[in-house]
């Protein structure tokens, strides 16, 4: 999926790109409506990610000249939620809104029911399955050598974050963010203590969660084929 991302605040742009990246999106993002728009002459995407208040073109008149010539799906990002907002926002065009401040874990969910909505998306395996390893994203099941194994709600989600992505390294930081949330006021030592705990309960397979020194950690993809 290609997203472009609009918002002046570079935090924003920065918290949302790694989110996207997590999803194996491809991402752009422009400072501004001006240099959205020159963007978007050179590049197309499946969702654009909008900011209302920007500098130099604003994002109602950003939105009105995408829509002047591309459908493609657009959520605005506001600090304002009056009811005349909205309903302007519809009546430009725009697919959804999402209020700021912002969690980006909602923001990355309703991105993805957006996608699907469009008919951008296909429909992604709920199994994942590495060597003897497999995880059921539906059921929350995990299975060594087809025997379920126990694991607590966060050891399930760090491991199917992980396994999902294979030989992708993510900080600690990254994994707090992403497994436990971007408002989880917990340190690194928490993943730590996780990984430790998985690598015990899945001990043929403790080497697919490989330690990246001075960094963080990354799973790996298997045996090659």
């Amino acid at each position: 999926m290609k997203v472009l991302l609009v918002d002046d605040d570079p935090r924003i742009r920065t918290m949302v790109r790694e989110y996207a990246t997590a999803e194996n999106w491809q991402f752009m993002e422009a400072g501004n409506g001006e240099e959205a728009l020159q963007i978007l002459l050179a590049h197309a995407f499946d969702l654009i990610v909008l900011d209302v208040m920007m500098p130099k073109i604003d994002g109602w008149t950003t939105l009105r000249k995408i829509r002047e010539t591309n459908t493609v799906p657009v959520i605005l990002l506001t600090a304002r939620a009056e009811e005349y907002d909205r309903l302007l926002g519809f009546e430009l065009g725009v697919d959804d809104y999402v209020s700021k401040p912002f969690s980006p874990r909602e923001l990355v969910a309703r991105m993805k029911a957006l996608l699907k909505r469009s008919g951008v998306t296909a429909t992604q395996s709920q199994i994942v399955v590495i060597e003897g390893l497999r995880v059921d994203l539906t059921s929350h099941q995990t299975f060594i050598d087809n025997k379920p194994v126990a694991l607590t709600p966060k050891e399930f989600d760090l491991l199917a974050f992980l396994m999902s992505r294979p030989r992708q390294v993510f900080t600690r930081d990254q994994l707090l963010n992403h497994v436990w949330g971007y408002d989880y006021f917990g340190d690194a030592r928490t993943v730590d203590t996780h990984v430790r705990s998985l690598r015990e309960k899945i001990e043929p397979y403790r080497h697919l969660i490989a330690t990246v020194w001075g960094t963080g950690y990354r799973f790996e993809a298997g045996d090659e084929p």
